[in-house]
This record gives structure tokens, sequence and C-alpha cells, in this order.
């Protein structure tokens, strides 16, 4: 039997070592699925609720495995569809792969049933490669290209095979005029800064008194790299929170997550240092950073691309975190001579952290109607295995995944960075649990999330279960029955109630929903049983959801909040929206000066 330009996209797949590919089937990628079913199903076709959520499963394969995540669907709708996660991969800097179907060759220009312009849809978000495959010829060079590219400028890449052309005969590009011959593979490189560049960069290093480090995750192959020099310079090191896992929250001196859903500690040390060294971090929020000439700077990044923003460096290194600082490290302690640290700042910014975990540890206790939300977050922490994946969602979910989960060495987070799209959170736990199928997995989802789409895909989960040897599979719910993150944006930054018509959301039951597909599901309503109910989800054999029913007044305060700010926020609810939630009641001005944080009337 012939071999047909489908069977060859999966022999090919298969030869850069890709596992499995995240789908959705549909008429525009039959020839693909017929393929599939000859290659006895190798890779493997993992099919999703959405293409969406196929796109961010392959996102979160991609985040956690450090290889080629893949993602796959048909033509006009299923497309479409992608869109979103290979955004998420393109902000967030993943490599990943689309195949997409189109219409017949014969039928293109013709409007014809889900006929749409893929090249125009695509351009952007696949800017960096993006190919329509016409003729078998056209293929090795096209794939190859795609999936190279992918990795070496980690985006994400498409290509784009009419349906007709999934149905012809493979032949390989020849030897004449007109053809692309291509090969297999690539080698890894290392790029490092030029000599003169590394010695600027120590003299601006060493000049300073005050040091801090911002580190994202560019520097996760440099854990130790980051740790032995914050030890030499005596800085703190804050984390943007695609970095959270790069360095143990255990550390005296890290600092914790910064920005809005930051640490007190990290706006703090952006706040005092003199001196600024940001590795692998892209992090957007300059009014985070410290004052525009109050601090020198230099930055550490691979992609030359990226390099020169959000703070003006005096040095911008271009290249890989490890190997740079391989070389930066001992010309730092030359040059030093052996001078000491200053044991001040570094003392301080020690002595904050330790109080930012006791002002954290105080908040998660507050009473609250009928559970306070940081409190779940909190009673997860410990319980955690030290291999635990945990994914996050976006909205007021991701404040308590960055205050209260302590990340320790062999543990991996992530969420939507930069994108901060709603609806990562399961998926990218699935994408997770196929790319480390040993390890437990646990997702932080808030209702709204949940709702969108993270009900669809715990059938995924239940539907794949046997092929994971690890059980562990939580898919954890915030049910506060408010769009929670939003209606605190409004009120502090508007300076509006609540707009219930658009925040309010129904009271799903999420534990009922798991258990009518034959999975754990257990709802928490009281916060004696919260910790309980943990136990009881990691302890399940299989997939579980665990909801708990949390007050939605409980502030996901800004780290740089201050008591003046809040009292405003407070006069806005009691005006507009008094009647939702125990804390914006009679007692919410001092229920909130319990929630702010060592703030204060400064």
């Amino acid at each position: 039997m012939s071999t047909k330009v489908s069977d060859h996209v999966l022999a090919r797949l298969r030869e850069w070592g890709v596992e499995q590919v995240f789908g959705y089937p549909g008429d525009g990628i039959n020839g693909l699925l017929a393929a599939w079913g000859r290659a006895e199903d190798q890779p493997r076709f993992i099919q999703s609720r959405h293409e969406e959520m196929s796109a961010f499963q392959a996102v979160g394969y991609a985040k956690f495995s450090g290889r080629l995540g893949v993602c796959a669907a048909t033509s006009g709708p299923g497309a479409i569809h992608l869109l979103n996660g290979l955004y998420d991969a393109k902000l967030d800097h993943v490599p990943v792969l689309a195949i997409v179907g189109q219409t017949h060759r014969t039928a293109m220009g013709g409007s014809y049933q889900q006929e749409v312009d893929l090249h125009t849809l695509f351009k952007d978000v696949a800017s960096d490669f993006l190919e329509t495959v016409t003729v078998p010829e056209q293929l090795p060079n096209v794939l190859d290209r795609a999936i190279r590219t992918a990795y070496a400028r980690r985006c994400p890449t498409a290509i784009i095979i009419p349906g007709d052309v999934q149905e012809l005969d493979y032949s390989a590009p020849t030897h004449e005029f007109k053809m692309v011959p291509s090969s297999l593979g690539m080698s890894e490189s290392t790029a490092t800064p030029t000599d003169d560049a590394l010695r600027k960069a120590v003299e601006i290093l060493n000049a300073g008194d005050k040091p801090a480090i911002l580190i994202g995750q560019g520097a996760a192959g440099a854990v130790e790299e980051v740790q032995h020099l914050a030890e030499l310079l005596g800085a703190g090191v804050a984390k943007a929170l695609l970095g959270k896992d790069v360095l143990s929250d255990e550390l005296p001196f890290v600092t914790g997550s910064i920005g809005l859903l930051g640490t007190r500690p990290s706006y703090e040390l952006m706040r005092d240092c003199d001196t600024l060294l940001t590795i692998g971090s892209s992090f957007p929020y300059t009014q985070f950073m410290p004052e525009f000439g109050k601090a020198r700077g230099v930055q550490i990044d691979i992609d030359p691309h990226m390099v020169g923003m959000r703070y003006p460096y005096e040095v911008n290194l271009v290249g890989d975190a490890k190997a740079t600082l391989q070389r930066l490290i001992p010309l730092l302690e030359t040059d030093r001579g052996g001078r000491p640290t200053d044991r001040e700042w570094f003392d301080t910014v020690c002595a904050n952290v330790r109080r930012w975990h006791k002002t954290m540890e105080r908040r998660a206790h507050l009473s609250a109607d009928p559970i306070n939300p940081e409190y779940v977050a909190r009673a997860l922490d410990p319980l955690l295995p030290r291999n635990a994946i945990i994914t996050s969602d976006s909205g007021s979910v991701a404040n308590w995944y960055a205050r209260h989960i302590t990340m320790r060495p062999g543990m991996r987070g992530s969420l939507s960075g930069t994108l901060a799209t709603m609806g990562a959170g399961v998926p990218y736990a699935i994408g997770a649990k196929f790319a480390h199928p040993d390890r437990p997995v646990v997702a932080l989802v808030g209702d709204g999330a949940m709702q969108m789409n993270g009900l669809a895909e715990v059938i995924t989960a239940a539907k794949y279960q046997d092929r994971w040897t690890d059980p562990r599979l939580v898919f954890a719910v915030w049910n506060n029955q408010d769009l929670n993150q939003v209606t605190w944006e409004m009120r502090a930054m508007e300076g509006a109630p609540s707009f219930l018509p658009s925040q309010q959301l129904p009271d799903v039951q999420y534990a009922a929903f798991a258990r009518s597909l034959g999975l754990t599901g257990i709802r928490v309503e009281k916060p004696e049983d919260v910790e309980a109910g943990w136990r009881a989800a990691l302890e399940a054999d299989g997939p579980a959801v665990v909801e708990f029913l949390t007050d939605p007044a409980v502030p996901p305060i800004p780290p740089h909040a201050t008591w003046e700010q809040m009292e405003a926020t407070a006069a806005s609810i009691l005006k507009g929206d008094a009647d939702r939630g125990s804390m914006v009641k009679q007692g919410f001005k001092a229920k909130v000066q319990e929630f702010l944080p060592g703030h204060g009337r400064k």
C-alpha cells in the first residue's frame, strides 16, 4: 500500500519524538485521522472537548515537559478555536505546533463550506512560521522547519494541509531545481555575551549596596547559579509569576512573586534597591520596578528581541541564563576581591520575608463567610507532595496561588502569565499529566473559569485516567458565585460597586458533576472541613473535583496598597453593594484593615 501524505506527517512527528497530539476531529483532517488508524494511534491522538482546550493542553504539555506541544484541528471553526491557546503559547514563549486542515484545493476561492482564509487568521499568532502544503514534495521541509522554529524561537508555528493533499501519495523532494530537501533534528546551542559586556555588568553589580534580582521562567535552567549569585551579592530574589517555580520559596532571601498579585517583600525589594539584575523575565509592569534613576540595571535574556524593555538597563546581556551566569560569577568574585557582602541589606530582606509569611498565615485564618479563600490555598500548601505540579487559572485564585503556595525543590507550577486568559488551569493540568503521568497534578480554578470550559475538560480527564501511573489529578474550585477579580478591579480602580448582571455566577454543583462521571467529588462548605477535603482529593484513586464555598468579599489586596486606598474602596462597596458577602456589611472597614498586611496608615 502506498504511503499517503497524512501517513508521512505522522511518521515524521514520530521521528521528531512527538508522543501525543492534542486535537479534535473534523472532516477537514479526515485524511490524518485515517492515517492515525493505520498507524495504530502513534503518536497518540488525545481528544479534548473543544479545540481551544487542545491548544491549551499542548501549551501545558510543552511548559511542563520542555518538549514540543502539538495540536490538531479541522478547517474553519476548528482552526479558529485554536487561536486563544496558540496566543497563550506565543505570549509565554512556548514551543507549540498546530496542524490544521483546509478545504480541498479545487474548492478554494469558491466560498466553500468551512473555507476560511487561514493564512490571514494565523499570520500574527504563528508569525514565526506559517505555511500551506500544496504538493507532497513540499511536506518534509515545511514540517521540519515548523518544528525547528518552534523550538528555536520558543513560539507557536502552524502548517495547513488541504484535505485532498492529505490523501495524495507521498513522494519525497528530488535532486533538482525548485525542490527543497530537508533533514531531521537540530543541535543544542548556547549563546553568551561578549567579555566586554560581562565586565560592564560586573562593574554595575559590584558597585551597589542594595542589590535585587528579578527572575522569570528564562532562569529555570540556572537554579544553582542564581542561588549562588544571590548569596554572593547579598541580594533578595523576586520572581515573576512564570518564574515562581524556578527558585525555592524556602530560601530566606526569596521574596516571592512580584506585581499586582505579588508579595509585600517583593514590592519593598524593588522600592528600596539600588541595583537590579533581571534574569530571563519580561515582566511587563514597570510601576513595580525601581523608580527610574534610583537603581542601576543589568538584564540577561536569551532573546535579543526581548532585552532593553521594562526598565532603563545600562547593560543588556544577550545569552543563555546558565551559561552567562557561569561566566559572570567568577568575574564578580574576582572583582570583589573577597569584599564581604553588606549584611544589613540582606538581613532586612530576609526579615521582610519572615514578616510576610506571618502576615499570610494570619490572613488565612481570619474568619469569612463561609470560607476564607486564602485559607483554602494555605491549607493545601503543606499537603502538596514534593514532586507536585500545580496549575492556576486567571482570576482571584491566581492571587492565592502566588502568595500562599510554597514552591519547594522538585515542584513545578505555571499559569497563563502574559495573556492571563481564563480557562487555562484545567487543560494545563491535563497537558501536565500527559507530560508527567507519574506525578500528582493539582489545578487551582475559580468558578468562572470552571463554568467557562473546565467542567467539560473534566470529561477528558475521566476518559484518559487509565493512561497515568500516578492517579492523582485534583481540580480544586473556589466557588464564590462571583467573577471575583474583575469585581474587585471595578471597586478598586473604577470606584464602582459590583455590577451583578455581569459579575454574579450561578451556584453549580461541581462535585456532583464529577460524581456523575464516576470520579471523586467533594463539596466543602465549612472551614473546619477544608483540610479533610484536600486530603480526600489527594488520596483519591483517580481524578477528583473538590469545591470550596468561599467568601467573595475577601479582598485580593495589591502589595503596594495603602490604608487610604482600601478605605476608599470600602466606601464604594458600602455605597453600592453592601448586601454581598460578610465583609461588605457593617464591619467592613475593620475587616479590610485586618486583611491589609503590615501597611497601616503610612
